[in-house]
Parts: C-alpha cells; structure tokens; sequence
C-alpha cells in the first residue's frame, strides 16, 4: 500500500474516533442538522476504517507467520498461511481503493425516473409499460416507495410518457445508469404474421434536486399554467382546472403534472420535476466536460445513445455500453436488475481506479 493512502487511511480512523465520541456527547442532539450530518459521517466511515482495521490484522497475520518459517516443523503450515493471508491482502488493498473513490454526492438521493415511447407507436408505448413494471418491481425489491408524477398513456393501455418518483436509500446509486435508449425486438401482439419488430423508449433518470441549494428558480422565470386534466379517473377529473404545467423560460425546459388531486399539489410535483430537469441538464453538461478529458463508457446519461437491448425471441438482454448479454430477460422484466445494476457500478469502479492510477 502506498505512503500516501496509508496515511489518509489512518487520519479516517482517528476522525471516525471523534465522530463517535461527538456523537456520544449529551449535546450531540441539540442541533439536529448537526447530529444528521455526524451520523451520515459516521455511517460513511465505519466501512472504510473497518476494511483498514482488517487490512492491518492481516499483515499482522503475515508477519507472524514469517517468523515461524525459521522453525522446520512449522515451515509448510507458515507458507500456506503466508500465501493465503497475501491473496487476502490483495483483495483487501482493492477494497480499500474502491471506498477511498470519489464518492458521487447524488448517489444517496431520491430520483424521478421518466419513460417515453419512441419510435414503433402503440408496440413502443406497451414497452414502456413493461420497462414502469421493471423498475417498479426492481423498487419493491429494495423497499423504495414509488410515486406515480404524471402518466400519458395509449389507447393499449401503454404509456406514450410516464414520470415516477422513487423514495428509497440509494436510489439514484442503483438506477443513475439506465438513462438512455433501451430498444426491444419482439413480436407485438397486434402482428398477425408472427414478425418480429423492432421499437424503443427513452429513460431519463434524475437526482432530485435540494431546490434550495442546487437549483435556484426565480419566479419571474416561470410561467405557470393551468388546465383540465384529461383521462379517466372518477368525479374529480375534467370539472376543475387543477393539472399544471410549468414553463421555465430561460431554458424553454417544461414540467406538469395533473395527477395529484388539488393544483396545489400538481403545481408542488411539477416544480420538483422541473428543479430535477434543470439540475440534470447541469449534471450532463458536467460529465460531458469530464468525459471529453477521459473517454468514459458510462455514465454520460446521454438520451440519444442506444445502452440495452430486449431480445423477447431469444430471452436475451444485452447492455451494449459493457457488452455484458444475460439469456435471463424474464426475470429482469420482473424487476431482478441486480446483475445489471452490479455490472455497471463495477465498470465504472474500473474506470474510476484507473484514473486513480494514472
């Protein structure tokens, strides 16, 4: 291990000590803003300074080792201790440069996850359907709450656009990167040849924004409109003017929503939509920077980029941006990303470790 990331190392664990003992304080709840961040410290640091600890206990254990190999009968017992306790140290110091990474500040936060119907009509917008279905399953696995903002569905029951909301610890972790073109190849169910066709939609996924700290919104920017909100759905539907939409100005960027039930709580969802928009057109533009410095092979969030393939025929999904195909596609439409999402986060890991290294 280097000099330099021993150090850093060593100055984590004493801070985790402070942090505990401030936490341990009779004043420590006085502030609670300042008792959340020292906990959310806390629960950062605990697993880097615990792989250290394990780190040190296992050149210790080398060590000791080492110096039984002088004694013939302990020589060969001493060897296999010393060659697993390497390969252990080895995984460990990996470890270890995969915590000490850039931590993406996002990566906690909630996120609205947006999927519009592309090229292929009615087909595209049941594919969309599907992909709501995923996710939405994917957040039940992970007990996220999900949230339906706005939905625009078809005539086929699909979704021409549909807007969720999911609430969940490390959301934005796990989803940040499916935003893209994900394209399906299957047999519609109005074909009557039996021929495969092609469609896609569009996902967006977005950090929710700290309005206040990210995404300033002057109010002379916005221009707010109101109006009825169409589609079925009981007495309450069509008889006011409660759905919302929102127009920011400067960027012509716009948010509405009429599926809440007051146009207060329409124009509420339609301002997080549009402070989520705005915030991640800033964070593309920043990772669009980033990658023209060093080629990254995720994470662009580019819209227009094709990432994943649905093959129904062949029960095959392939994520294009990792070359990784998994012949698993039903479970993955039920909501089983976890090999995806896994795959994903590691590559970037690579990629972020080889910077580190250069």
């Amino acid at each position: 291990m280097k000099a330099s990331i021993a150090a850093r190392l060593a100055q984590l664990a004493d801070r985790l000590e402070e942090v505990t003992h401030l936490l341990a304080s009779e004043t420590a709840t006085q502030d609670m803003e300042a008792f959340r961040k020292l906990t959310r410290e806390h629960a950062e640091l605990t697993p880097v300074v615990e792989t250290f600890a394990a780190y040190r206990q296992c050149e210790g254990d080398i060590a000791a080792a080492e110096d039984m190999l002088a004694d013939p009968e302990m020589k060969e017992f001493a060897q296999a201790e010393i060659a697993e306790g390497k390969d252990k140290l080895a995984a460990l110091d990996i470890e270890l440069q995969k915590l000490l990474l850039p931590k993406d500040p996002n990566d906690d936060k909630n996120i609205f996850l947006e999927v519009r119907a592309g090229t292929g009509g009615d087909e595209a917008a049941l594919f969309a359907a599907d992909l709501l279905r995923m996710y939405t399953r994917y957040a039940e696995r992970n007990r996220w709450q999900v949230e339906i903002v706005s939905a625009s569905e078809s005539d086929l029951g699909g979704y021409k656009e549909v807007i969720v909301r999911l609430i969940g610890q490390g959301a934005y972790s796990r989803l940040k990167f499916e935003s893209g073109g994900h394209r399906v190849q299957r047999v519609p169910a109005t074909e009557t040849q039996g021929r495969i066709h092609t469609s896609a939609c569009t996902v967006a996924v977005m950090a929710e924004a700290d309005e206040i700290a990210e995404v300033v919104l002057n109010p002379a920017d916005l221009r707010i409109d109101t109006f009825r909100a169409s589609g079925a759905g009981g007495q309450h539907i069509n008889k006011t003017d409660s759905a919302v939409r929102i127009t920011h100005l400067p960027t012509g960027i716009v948010a509405e929503c009429q599926d809440g039930r007051s146009q207060h709580a329409n124009k509420a969802s339609a301002m997080q939509v549009l402070a989520a928009r705005i915030y991640d057109i800033q964070l593309r533009e920043k990772n669009q920077k980033e990658a023209a410095e060093r080629k990254s092979l995720i994470g662009s969030g580019d819209r227009s980029e094709r990432i994943r393939t649905y093959n129904y025929p062949q029960g095959r999904i392939t994520d294009h941006r990792i070359n990784l195909t998994l012949y698993k596609l039903d479970q993955v439409m039920d909501g089983d990303l976890q090999e995806l999402t896994d795959a994903l986060i590691a590559e970037q890991q690579a990629e972020l470790l080889a910077a580190l290294g250069d």
